[in-house]
């Protein structure tokens, strides 16, 4: 009887016929592993796998931040199998020259808001995306959003509530209107104080984007099932990316992003005078190989250290006995050792006294090894300026003491790149509030450098619920994976600015992870730059060796598309109007349309 039912369950699984196709398949072949043939005949019928669990764990970042793993295990031939992991990277929205106790507080905020996303992840998420494929990457992301959805209103009611509470107890005492009378009346006089000073009030700064706690959870559950959908499907990562966004359209040819290097790091809040410039990044011609162009700009980054390190002169006694020397005099040295020192972007880190200095500098040490700008080399700066706008002033200070208007700073980056036409790209001249200084400054330079919005970007959540809001005017933006950002929602968004013919840059937050997915995001996505930091500390290495290693893959297989001219176009113009013949029109400056 148990014989008979063995029969007709594998009739009904058709087992025997498949069993003779196998066979009668595999004996042409006479492999010299049968049973692994037959495994590899018979594992194509199998069901697919499913997730079975997301584990979520607190780990630390490359800068010892706490930040948030999630491994990927689905269910493969009835067995239980781990597929991946990803590490997210924090993002933090205090800036450099932030008080101590605003850099606490924010340090607590992070701690608090990992342990709910490892909440979330392991009680919530896990249950909710059991069963589902992790090749379903848009289920996966609406399951997502809806959860994330609920938590915030979740959180609004809280706060509802206790703003009632807060107002209930502030009517109780009666001398609550004689106590705030008084204040009242010197707010009043202050403020009229300084209408009387400004010239022309500038736009108060918008609050910041609020994070809600476990919000990592969201982007990280959203990546790591992507990541596992890769793997289940046996193809890369980014060629996972591309089939996503292009509807399982294969691309036969993909173009790699330019890599923005970033090679220096003036630090707004040292002894030294420059504040306007935060960052120096290199940038390779479109129609080099990557591997020359690190390589270029790894060279460029060795003399720049070489040029930085003091001449070895001091007093008499030191030569006789050098080590003696270095040991009675260390004063001597401390100065020029600050200025190798490596930021936790992984570029050299020095000071500078005027506007003009880093890039002379930049300037000495590519001469210094043959390198010319604006023909082997490009550069960009990140001028952050939203970190140095003096509120009481309603000035940007430039430099120590000196502070140019909105309207000022437009002829300031006039100067600077018609003084260095190799400089191709200005990030955040301007805070994101100076709309009409923003449009200004494209006006004025869109033909010859790009204009991008980092942190002054709208966030990408903002992007993709209203395409028509009133954003910046500029050429790009810089994407980043951060919080409850998804998968689905960078290919929307990328997407967007695609049609509108706009660059999109991905960029690596401030605490970075040693996961390498970043890349794989931007080569799938058609990202125009890439901006990974510096060529030091692993966790920025890693993502360039990544590069590298799509590059080589790509190459091999003969899907490496050349990377259109137009990136270059703008230094190698002699007169504003000239294009050269193989770019493509200037890009539109305007990101999306207006209200």
């Amino acid at each position: 009887r148990q014989r008979e039912e063995a029969a007709r369950y594998y009739r009904a699984q058709e087992v025997p016929q498949r069993l003779e196709e196998a066979l009668n398949g595999v004996f042409p072949l006479r492999p010299a592993d049968l049973y692994g043939e037959l495994a590899n005949y018979f594992s194509k019928l199998s069901k697919d796998p499913v997730i079975c669990k997301l584990v979520g764990r607190k780990v630390l970042d490359g800068v010892g931040q706490p930040t948030l793993e999630v491994e990927i295990y689905c269910m493969v031939k009835n067995h239980e199998k781990r597929i991946c992991s990803i590490v997210m990277s924090s993002h933090s929205q205090i800036p450099e020259n932030a008080l101590p106790e605003a850099t606490e507080a924010d340090e607590k905020e992070r701690n608090d808001s990992v342990h709910t996303a490892v909440e979330w992840v392991n009680e919530s998420l896990s249950a909710m995306l059991r069963d589902t494929k992790p090749t379903d990457q848009c289920a996966v992301d609406k399951v997502l959003g809806e959860y994330f959805t609920k938590k915030v209103g979740e959180k609004k009611e809280i706060q509802k509530q206790e703003e009632n509470e807060e107002a209930a107890t502030i009517l109780l005492p009666s001398s609550t209107p004689s106590a705030t009378a008084p204040p009242g009346e010197k707010k009043a006089a202050k403020a009229g104080k300084k209408v009387a000073a400004a010239e022309k009030p500038i736009p108060p700064a918008e609050p910041a984007e609020a994070v809600l706690h476990g919000s990592l959870a969201i982007g990280g559950a959203s990546l790591a099932v992507a990541k596992a959908g890769a793997t289940i499907s046996r193809i890369p990562l980014y060629l996972h990316i591309a089939l996503l966004k292009h509807d399982e359209d294969s691309s036969k040819a993909m173009t790699l992003p330019l890599p923005m290097i970033t090679v220096l790091n003036c630090e707004k809040n040292s002894p030294a005078k420059l504040k306007l410039v935060k960052e120096v990044l290199l940038i390779p011609p479109a129609q080099l190989p990557l591997k020359q162009g690190i390589e270029r700009a790894l060279d460029i980054q060795k003399e720049m250290m070489r040029l930085l390190e003091p001449p070895h002169k001091g007093p008499s006694p030191q030569p006789a006995d050098s080590k003696k020397g270095r040991a009675h005099n260390p004063g001597k040295k401390a100065p020029p050792q600050a200025l190798k020192r490596i930021s936790h972007f992984g570029c050299l880190i020095t000071g500078c006294d005027n506007l003009e200095q880093p890039l002379l500098l930049m300037q000495t040490a590519c001469h210094n090894i043959g390198v010319e700008l604006g023909t082997d080399m490009y550069l960009a700066i990140n001028c952050a300026a939203h970190e140095i706008m003096d509120y009481g002033k309603g000035k940007y200070e430039i430099v120590s003491g000196t502070f140019k208007s909105p309207d000022e700073m437009v002829d300031v980056y006039v100067q600077l790149v018609n003084k260095f036409p190799f400089v191709i790209a200005l990030i955040d001249p301007l805070r994101k509030e100076d709309r009409q200084q923003w449009s200004n400054v494209c006006c004025a330079l869109g033909s010859k450098c790009y204009l991008i919005a980092e942190d002054a970007a709208t966030c990408i959540s903002k992007l993709k619920r209203n395409e028509n809001m009133n954003v910046l005017t500029c050429s790009g933006v810089v994407l980043k994976y951060i919080n409850q950002t998804k998968v689905s929602d960078l290919i929307e968004v990328t997407g967007l600015l695609d049609g509108q013919r706009h660059i999109t840059i991905l960029g690596s937050p401030d605490g970075e992870s040693s996961d390498d997915s970043l890349v794989d995001l931007a080569v799938g996505l058609g990202a125009r730059f890439v901006k990974l930091g510096g060529l030091s500390r692993g966790e920025r290495v890693t993502k360039y060796n990544r590069l590298l290693a799509i590059e080589e893959e790509l190459a091999k297989n003969r899907m490496l598309r050349e990377a259109n001219l137009e990136c270059i176009a703008f230094a190698e113009e002699s007169e504003p109007e000239k294009q050269p013949p193989d770019a493509s029109p200037p890009p539109k400056q305007d990101l999306l349309p207006p209200e």
